[in-house]
């Protein structure tokens, strides 16, 4: 009762009701993890679907695609530098072409 009476009520509708401690808990975990995946998935979308649109400057838009790239840490996805790269390349239009070209024709040193 003590634990069902410090959970926010828009939690417990989805948790199944149970007198045990240890079974109710184990239903709390379950149910942050499912959340965690849905929560990585629909950044992950968010993500691999933005465009550049010139609402913003380029640098605006990185560190947005940035931040969204922070998002997923605390769900342990981790996003590689090259990774996001490639979608911050992918995300900006046809008329950037030439600085895609520059860029992946670049030496790393």
């Amino acid at each position: 009762m003590l634990l069902k009476s410090h959970i926010s009520k828009s939690i417990k509708g989805s948790i199944p009701g149970n007198d045990q401690v240890k079974t109710y808990m184990k239903a709390i975990e379950e149910q942050f993890v499912r959340s965690y995946k849905s929560m990585s998935s629909t950044i992950m979308i968010k993500l691999s679907s933005m465009r550049f649109d010139n609402s913003k400057g380029v640098q605006e838009h990185l560190m947005e695609m940035r931040a969204i790239t922070a998002k997923l840490r605390p769900l342990e996805v981790e996003i590689s530098k090259f990774f996001l790269v490639h979608l911050i390349l992918n995300s900006l239009p046809p008329e950037y072409g030439t600085f895609k070209i520059s860029y992946n024709t670049h030496k790393d040193k």
